[in-house]
């Protein structure tokens, strides 16, 4: 089984308008997340699927390959599947193109699963939670089942509604948005419209729950940090330049 990379980058984010050409530590947000993804042992290929010639240039200069796709695609979920859908392969890594920070061994830790289990149709990544994780409300949390595989995922201090978390073993994960598909799998996911489930929580992969997906929850323990508006690149340098 042969696995690839892509990197759904668009040009007119809502918050963040021209994101992947902003300069973080005068290299471009995108080069950061190309560079970091190729150093996967496990993705054959790293695709650029952007609805922008800049960024298309852009991503071809630094070593990826590159696609065009509808500016007016929904999610980048579904920009992932346009760009995906003529490639051989049979599993596809969403990489989020605004994690600066992003490193190979990450994207490895999704794919091994994938690869070892062709019944498995998703594989995500969560890490222990931290101060705060659990009552934060911009913080999705995991309920696994004895398989590490997803149950439910929620922005609520779940599944905590009857008593204090404090002192108790954690039954939770805090969620990092890295996804590995499978390729048929992401085809019926795009083709199922917005479930009322993932429209309550704002979650996407609640969808797949809902289609009755196994989703392998890999725990590690590192951190991912997006660049989610103009406000985020300070915070985001500090740490690159610290993890140098």
């Amino acid at each position: 089984m042969q696995a690839i990379g892509v990197i759904p980058a668009r040009f007119g984010s809502t918050r963040f308008p021209g994101k992947p050409l902003k300069k973080i530590l005068n290299k471009p947000l995108l080069q950061w997340v190309i560079e970091g993804a190729k150093t996967s042992k496990l993705l054959k290929e790293i695709w650029v699927a952007t609805d922008h010639p800049e960024i298309f240039a852009l991503a071809e200069s630094s070593g990826a390959k590159a696609v065009m796709t509808p500016a007016d695609l929904p999610t980048g979920s579904d920009r992932v599947f346009a760009a995906s859908r003529n490639f051989e392969a049979d599993v596809v890594v969403n990489i989020q193109g605004d994690e600066p920070l992003l490193k190979g061994e990450m994207l490895d830790g999704l794919v091994a699963p994938m690869l070892s289990d062709p019944n498995l149709q998703m594989a995500t990544l969560g890490r222990q939670l931290k101060e705060g994780d659990l009552e934060s409300k911009t913080t999705a949390k995991i309920v696994l089942n004895y398989r590490s595989e997803a149950l439910y995922f929620s922005r609520f201090p779940i599944p905590y509604s009857r008593i204090d978390a404090d002192g108790q073993k954690a039954v939770c994960l805090k969620h990092i948005g890295l996804y590995a598909f499978r390729k048929s799998f992401l085809a019926e996911f795009c083709a199922q419209p917005p479930t009322a489930l993932e429209l309550a929580e704002g979650l996407e992969q609640l969808r797949a729950l809902y289609l009755g997906a196994r989703i392998k929850v890999v725990e590690v323990d590192f951190e991912s940090w997006g660049v989610d508006t103009p406000e985020d690149v300070a915070k985001v340098e500090s740490l690159l330049q610290r993890s140098r």
